[in-house]
């Protein structure tokens, strides 16, 4: 009798999920779970938490998800609340499981947690490879090689014509639960995050959207830059961000696109902006803890420091800047921000307010619903000029970007961005 323990952090999916087809295909007997842990709610010396109202939403409807997917084919996901690695750890001992499985992750914690289980149970622990487009022996570089900037990334990639490996199918059944063990009692977050609704349903959905049922995909590239709204953009970050849809899935989807309807330049930007999403993953699987650090990949420092009254004005969206302001009150209540809006507001909080890029970066950890690490620091060290970046940081002029973007002020408007400005400038 082979017990098996699927372990899901950021694979909230039964698609495409190696680690769980493989303990679907070698156990007798499953358990799933997974783990809140309770540091995700408390504030770093940073001022901000792991995971704010607007993500944790999008959590427990994702989770919940997955629970339905689960019990659609006889089993169950298992909530625990404690320490990942420690509950991971004591399920292992309690239950006797022969394998575990889990999908590797280029997150520091998440890296070192797979490492530490690793080590504590050599013989048991299975790692799948499923966060990213391609594996890393596809790579056409060894990773301490990775190139220093996107551009030769890409190049590379396209240059050996790299293909995402194809996405694995639901799997056929799955292994009976182990029905001793039990859900610890966890409170269900209510909060509406509308229009968005998380789980693998929900990003699916939002994949057939954008691509088969409005074709918006045919313009992505002309209208990638709005500031508000839904169908400017594809919005499958956020089931990405939690591995609620898995990126080789929306690869191949695309691909399939482009052979059956049409392939264009906005098609290809999609997949160009998969790969920034991918080079993002592979600098942070090279540079770890260095993704996090002031000085960032570059080992540059930054002009900037802590001024307490300038970021929380940037925050609360009191800045002399009414574009800023829209964006982070868009930010705080919704949980989302355009990518060209947080260019914007990185550009103002590290040159305009001269804060530390860290405070900000903690601060989009915190509310976004499609915080992902690697493409969130990344980013962040990009525009303060200590990241992957030839030109060295990127300062935007926001009036402007103001009256390119948003010439009629009514994204202004809409979200009160003249209100309450401060004399901070």
């Amino acid at each position: 009798m082979q017990r098996g323990l699927m372990w899901f952090r950021h694979d909230l999916r039964i698609h495409d999920n190696p680690a769980l087809a493989n303990l679907a295909s070698s156990c007798d007997q499953l358990t799933c779970v997974f783990v809140i842990d309770p540091n995700w709610y408390r504030a770093d010396h940073f001022q901000s938490k792991h995971l704010g109202a607007p993500r944790e939403a999008f959590l427990w409807q994702s989770l919940t998800e997955l629970h339905r997917a689960l019990d659609a084919m006889g089993q169950k996901l298992i909530i625990r609340t404690g320490k990942p690695l420690e509950v991971v750890a004591n399920l292992c001992m309690d239950h006797a499981f022969d394998l575990i499985g889990v999908t590797d992750h280029p997150g520091t914690r998440e890296r070192h947690q797979v490492d530490m289980l690793v080590e504590r149970f050599p013989q048991r622990v299975v790692v799948s490879d499923a966060h990213t487009l391609f594996t890393q022996h596809q790579l056409p570089f060894d990773l301490p090689d990775i190139p220093a900037t996107f551009t030769q990334f890409r190049k590379a990639v396209e240059k050996r014509e790299l293909m995402p490996r194809l996405p694995l199918p639901v799997p056929e059944s799955l292994p009976a639960p182990i029905t001793a063990i039990k859900s610890d009692p966890a409170p269900l977050s209510d909060r509406r995050i509308a229009p968005y609704q998380g789980g693998e349903i929900a990003g699916r959905a939002q994949l057939n959207h954008y691509l088969w049922d409005t074709h918006r995909i045919q313009r992505y590239k002309e209208t990638r830059n709005g500031l508000d709204g839904w169908d400017f953009s594809s919005r499958l970050s956020a089931w990405l961000a939690n591995g609620s849809l898995s990126v080789r899935w929306v690869a191949a989807e695309l691909d399939r696109y482009e052979r059956n309807v049409e392939k264009n330049e906005s098609t290809y930007w999609l997949y160009f902006e998969l790969l920034w999403r991918e080079y993002f993953q592979w600098m942070l699987y090279h540079y770890g803890a260095r993704f996090f650090a002031f000085k960032g990949i570059a080992n540059k420092r930054p002009l900037t420091t802590f001024y307490a009254e300038a970021f929380m004005a940037w925050r609360e969206g009191t800045t002399p800047f009414p574009i800023v302001n829209a964006a982070m009150r868009q930010l705080k209540q919704t949980g989302w921000l355009s990518n060209r809006s947080r260019q914007l507001v990185a550009s103002c909080l590290i040159h305009e307010l001269g804060v530390d890029w860290r405070y900000g970066a903690a601060y989009f950890e915190q509310q976004l619903i499609d915080f992902d690490v690697a493409a969130n620091y990344g980013n962040w060290q990009y525009l303060a000029g200590v990241g992957a970046d030839p030109r060295g940081s990127r300062r935007f002029n926001l009036d402007k970007q103001a009256a390119q973007y948003d010439p009629d002020g009514t994204f202004v408007k809409t979200w009160v961005g003249e209100h309450e400005s401060s004399e901070l400038k």
